[in-house]
């Protein structure tokens, strides 16, 4: 069975860069180059004019840069084509705006000719392509936003119970109230014994100034005790 072709729609202003990607992509059996842009403007033209399965976009483009292309493309045309961006530019703003863009793809320049056939293959089908320098990126990003919303979520605790003074431990009880356990169940958890517990949530009662569990459950959830 032979493969479908892939038409492609190539887009960066660099003459000497754009000469040989066109040779690359005219070597490749199933790729079948349709149209060559020089600036954003261009793009959104020939991409209506030639509706290709993929875009092969650059970011730094004169007169409409490629990001606002991509959205365009993608939002206004509402075009059933894949962008894949191929770019010297490996900040996480870049990346985060392209894909937010409505980019289906994000690969380095200098890439291999087969890494870029095989991005190109990907998002042909629709599914997302990251190349492994940016998805280093990505991940690093996504590990700090985590940190930050960790720290976040601790400095609001902590804060918190400046206003009750609640002790670890009572704490710990109040997080097992929250999730609905029982004395008993409690007591179990924590291997102590029952008078302990009561004790616990005896003080944790007068500390937030109640007289039953259930309140303390809401109070301890509006009030950021626990998470």
């Amino acid at each position: 069975m032979t493969e479908k072709n892939i038409n492609i729609l190539l887009v960066e202003d660099h003459e000497f860069t754009r000469m040989g990607l066109s040779m690359t992509i005219k070597t490749i059996p199933n790729l079948n180059l349709v149209a060559e842009a020089t600036d954003g403007q261009e793009a959104i033209i020939m991409a209506q004019e030639y509706n290709p399965d993929v875009i092969l976009m650059d970011i730094g483009l004169p007169k409409i840069d490629g990001i606002t292309a991509t959205k365009k493309i993608k939002e206004e045309l509402k075009l059933d084509c894949s962008i894949l961006m191929f770019t010297s530019r490996d900040s996480k703003e870049d990346i985060f705006a392209a894909f937010k863009a409505g980019a289906d793809g994000y690969i380095m320049k200098g890439t291999s000719a087969q890494n870029l056939i095989n991005a190109i293959n990907t998002v042909r089908d629709h599914s997302a392509w990251i190349d492994s320098a940016i998805a280093r990126v990505v991940l690093s990003n996504i590990q700090h936003e985590n940190e930050i919303q960790d720290n976040t979520k601790l400095q609001s605790q902590k804060e918190a119970n400046k206003k009750y003074g609640l002790t670890k431990k009572e704490l710990e009880v109040l997080s097992l109230i929250v999730d609905g356990l029982s004395n008993q169940e409690i007591s179990e958890k924590l291997v102590v014994a029952m008078s302990t517990t009561k004790a616990h949530v005896h003080s944790i009662l007068q500390k937030l100034y109640l007289k039953d569990r259930t309140k303390a459950a809401i109070i301890a959830l509006k009030e950021g005790l626990v998470q």
